[in-house]
């Protein structure tokens, strides 16, 4: 403490409140955890910091003076003011937040997420409300500086100080409208390179892991378009015949909500007979808010919605 403010020790107002509520220097120093010759000591420099004796004796008590007693209700609010302020900010009642989060995600994981997201915040914290932007390059910029809240997705790149949770391990698919020729038997290496597909990359990328899959079985195929976001892929194979690629659940475990945009413009999810590399869809946020309370919430209601289903079935 700097000798130009000698009267400022955060002690003394704690020691204060102690005594003012005990009014006994022995009760006192127990409630502090201290020894009575060590609080009246305490007591010796209140006293010639205020100047005033603030506890005198009558008989076998100690009772305040005038000015304890208008200083009693004021020791305690500061007290009270300095234990919140050195508490750990991690716990919050999500009823009471006001407060917008900013998410960025592909557009397949944002509409996978955003129903169930608002749905717990409509429950459990209705002052919340979500902004989901798409994806960029790369988001650690967009984390670092606070323009986002929470990545979501296929986390393929971090900062060193960024933080990362994998959520859930999906698998690609083959999605086709009602109808198309890849339906009508078992979906084999060549039939799959012979039909026309849309590819997904926000680079414009015409190749990707299903063409190396390929062409270790010495076939191309050929992508008839390309388009920056799952949706619209989806959205071109329902409406001809092209085959895009839609992520689902692992064998054997329950279907993962990314799917359900694919089943409702109605597309028959086919199994690509080829080893793809699976697709881990995570979150990633900068560690300025991993104590957080507000930011514990969402991180935990992101993972309420990713993983549900998987918890249902373990």
């Amino acid at each position: 403490m700097s000798d130009a403010f000698p009267n400022l020790d955060a002690n003394l107002a704690v020691a204060l409140d102690a005594l003012l509520a005990e009014q006994s220097v022995t009760r006192a120093a127990e409630r502090l955890r201290t020894s009575p010759a060590a609080m009246s000591r305490t007591l010796a420099r209140l006293r010639r910091v205020l100047q005033d004796a603030l506890l005198v004796r009558a008989g076998q008590a100690m009772v305040p003076t005038p000015r304890a007693e208008a200083l009693r209700e004021e020791a305690a609010a500061v007290v009270r003011g300095l234990a919140a302020l050195l508490t750990p900010g991690g716990g919050v009642d999500p009823a009471t937040l006001r407060r917008t989060f900013t998410v960025q995600a592909a557009d397949v994981v944002g509409a996978a997420v955003a129903p169930g997201l608002l749905e717990l915040a409509r429950r459990e914290a209705p002052g919340v409300s979500l902004r989901v932007l798409a994806e960029e390059w790369e988001a650690g910029p967009a984390l670092r500086d606070g323009r986002i809240d929470l990545e979501l997705g296929d986390i393929g790149h971090a900062d060193p100080e960024t933080r990362v949770e994998d959520l859930v391990t999906l698998r690609m698919a083959a999605g086709v409208r009602a109808g198309h020729p890849l339906t009508e038997g078992a979906v084999t290496p060549a039939g799959l390179a012979a039909a026309d597909h849309v590819a997904v990359s926000r680079r414009g990328r015409f190749a990707g892991p299903l063409d190396a899959a390929l062409a270790e079985h010495g076939l191309t195929r050929r992508v008839s378009a390309v388009l920056p976001g799952h949706l619209a892929a989806m959205a071109l194979a329902a409406a001809g015949d092209v085959v895009c690629l839609v992520p689902v659940a692992l064998p054997g475990r329950p279907p993962s909500p990314l799917t359900d945009v694919a089943h409702a413009l109605g597309l028959r999810l086919l199994d690509i007979p080829l080893p793809l590399p699976p697709l881990k869809i995570g979150m990633a946020w900068h560690p300025r808010h991993a104590a957080d309370g507000g930011h514990r919430w969402l991180r935990d209601a992101v993972r309420r919605v990713l993983q549900a289903s998987q918890k249902l079935a373990d």
